[in-house]
């Protein structure tokens, strides 16, 4: 416990030097990458960071299905290792663009897995990630005065301090998650009248193995807070063939859109998932659905 208390303490003591706004919104969960369900669970929650022998590099990419100037685009970079017998540490970097506003999060990530028996079958993992977030106008993309002093004035705001926490629970093929995003956010006075920012993450999956043509199928459900809108569930499944090499996932959201996916596995150390999800209902006539890419290397593992 000690080691923890001097990594989040190094963390916040460092960023201290720039961050004075603390827990400003993050979208990363009100609209989640395909790959966080399935491929990627870190970018959902910290306790996931180290939660596999060796190293894990993550890459995604999003963007509007239709291309028009200033559409969203988001990109996602994390990397996790199994640092110890029971540590593991994390690092992600993720970055919304729409219009002329440009959002950056960088995160570092401390987990504990707690073994609950002796075959290490039931764990415990806990997460913690602390770092700042940035928002910033594009000059170069602005129609208008670029020297408007607004502008600046804006772009040289201090970052945000956050911290994100997180629970799982496995047993064999059961997984159990719980995250509160952005808690320092949450609980600050000034963004009580903030909508549309994450206010917990929790998902429960079960996966059933089968045989080595149809591999396993894994059904599961997540339930998103949202504030000033309805709660989220997300319900699906992934489906795994050909003994881990091919993979098609779907999930269906209470917002009244989709998202449907397919992977592929090379020498199980590179992954490659291709989704895409339909407009949530409220903008489907000025929207189009999105098109993101996932990108998975695994080394160093012990089979």
């Amino acid at each position: 416990m000690k080691k923890i208390f001097f990594i989040i303490l190094l963390l916040a003591g460092t960023q201290s030097l720039t961050a004075q706004q603390w827990g400003n919104a993050t979208t990363s969960q009100v609209d989640p990458l395909g790959s966080q369900y399935f491929q990627n669970q870190y970018l959902g929650n910290p306790a996931m960071a180290g939660i596999d022998t060796g190293l894990h590099l993550n890459a995604a990419y999003r963007k509007q299905w239709r291309d028009e100037p200033g559409v969203p685009v988001t990109m996602a970079i994390t990397a996790d290792y199994a640092a110890g017998k029971r540590v593991g540490v994390g690092l992600n970097v993720y970055n919304d663009k729409a219009g002329l506003l440009s959002n950056t999060r960088v995160a570092a990530t401390y987990a504990y897995h707690l073994p609950l028996s002796s075959t290490g079958g039931q764990q415990l993992h806990f997460g913690l990630s602390v770092g700042f977030r940035s928002e910033f106008i594009d000059r170069k993309a602005l129609n208008g005065d670029a020297s408007d002093p607004s502008i600046g004035r804006f772009n040289r705001r201090d970052n945000y301090f956050d911290a994100d926490f997180g629970l799982a629970y496995t047993s064999h093929g059961l997984n159990l998650q719980a995250a509160l995003p952005n808690m320092i956010g949450y609980f600050k006075s000034d963004n009580k009248g903030q909508v549309n920012s994450s206010t917990f993450y929790s998902s429960a999956s079960y996966r059933i193995g089968i045989g080595s043509q149809l591999t396993s199928i894994e059904p599961k459900v997540c339930f998103r807070g949202v504030r000033g809108f309805d709660n989220i569930i997300d319900l699906g499944a992934n489906i795994v063939f050909l003994e881990n090499t091919l993979n098609a996932f779907g999930m269906y959201h209470t917002s009244k859109n989709f998202t449907v996916g397919a992977g592929y596995n090379i020498f199980h150390t590179v992954g490659i998932l291709v989704s895409y999800s339909s407009q949530t209902s409220g903008l489907s006539n000025y929207l189009s659905g999105n098109f993101a890419v996932g990108l998975k290397v695994d080394l160093f593992n012990k089979e």
